[in-house]
């Protein structure tokens, strides 16, 4: 009989030894980590403060960025403290708050994305019936029901994992990832596999379809009325931001369950964290650039706090 051995840890081998050229790697991500924070919280606070910002357009960008602190928070301090350490050893306990914590991130990030594309959406090809659609009750309905069945469903994948024996307690990655607890445990993983595939299916599928048949009906009235190819633009950073996120979950899912190829470790590394990096830092710069709405606001708050 197969001698089972129970872990309280987890080895993150994707860290490799740079020497002390670490240092210089940890204060980079500590400066990407406050500038994340910054935006973030700076977008959130303006969106806040300014009762012109009070439409479902930003309040759906207000739900963005605290999501992106909160997949922040998931990951840099861990991120942190394994780029100094020399053992990258982390407790089991710790290993499945982050796969709650960065599950849950990503599952919000793409909702939200489906919902501000529906927004747009409303915006542009019913105009006149926008705020009687996009009422204030729906919005935060909207907003409310996306956290809660996005935390809600990945308690019962984590529940599932929990209840695994492990037989090995390695995660080639930088942070800690389901698919590798799972594909380590002792018993048998059909339900843990079954149920997260219907589980991934549901989630890509819906959002997905929401934001296909929302830019479809888009660009369908965008180019057969002139007037409308103003209001594009208020698309655009919500496209960039689409696109961005899509490349880094599929750069992500490709190097953790694709085939094995041999890249550099710093590519293999920069790979699994961008999703969880670039978006967070990128998104609140470019919608604080490209709105003209939030580029006003800024400019109030500056004369008002700063000067």
């Amino acid at each position: 009989m197969q001698n089972l051995t129970e872990f309280s840890s987890v080895i993150l081998t994707a860290y490799f030894d740079v020497g002390n050229v670490k240092y210089l790697y940890f204060i980079i991500l500590l400066v990407l980590y406050v500038c994340i924070i910054v935006a973030n919280v700076l977008l959130i606070s303006i969106i806040y403060m300014d009762r012109t910002l009070h439409e479902p357009m930003y309040l759906f960008l207000c739900s963005l960025c605290v999501n992106e602190l909160y997949g922040s928070l998931g990951l840099f301090p861990c991120l942190l403290v394994n780029m100094l350490s020399d053992s990258h050893e982390l407790q089991l306990t710790y290993c499945y708050l982050q796969v709650y914590c960065l599950y849950t991130y990503g599952t919000v990030e793409f909702c939200n994305l489906a919902l501000m594309s529906y927004d747009r959406y409303v915006s542009i090809c019913h105009p006149l019936q926008y705020n009687s659609i996009m009422t204030p009750t729906k919005v935060t309905s909207l907003i409310v029901f996306v956290w809660l069945f996005s935390c809600g469903q990945f308690v019962v994948t984590l529940s599932l994992t929990v209840h695994l024996r492990l037989c090995g307690n390695i995660v080639e990655k930088v942070w800690c990832g389901n698919h590798y607890l799972v594909r380590q445990g002792c018993s048998d993983p059909t339900i843990v596999n079954i149920y997260g595939i219907c589980l991934t299916i549901l989630l890509v599928v819906c959002p997905l379809g929401l934001i296909v048949q929302s830019y479809v009906r888009i660009f369908k009235v965008t180019f057969s009325f002139g007037p409308n190819r103003k209001s594009l633009n208020t698309c655009i950073p919500h496209i960039v931001s689409l696109l961005n996120y899509a490349v880094g979950v599929t750069f992500e899912v490709f190097s953790s369950r694709g085939p094995k190829v041999d890249i550099p470790p710093m590519l293999n590394i920069t790979i699994s964290v961008y999703f969880l990096i670039i978006p967070p830092l990128v998104n609140p710069i470019m919608f604080g650039l490209k709105l003209t709405k939030i580029q006003d606001a800024y400019k109030k708050f500056y004369k008002r706090v700063i000067l």
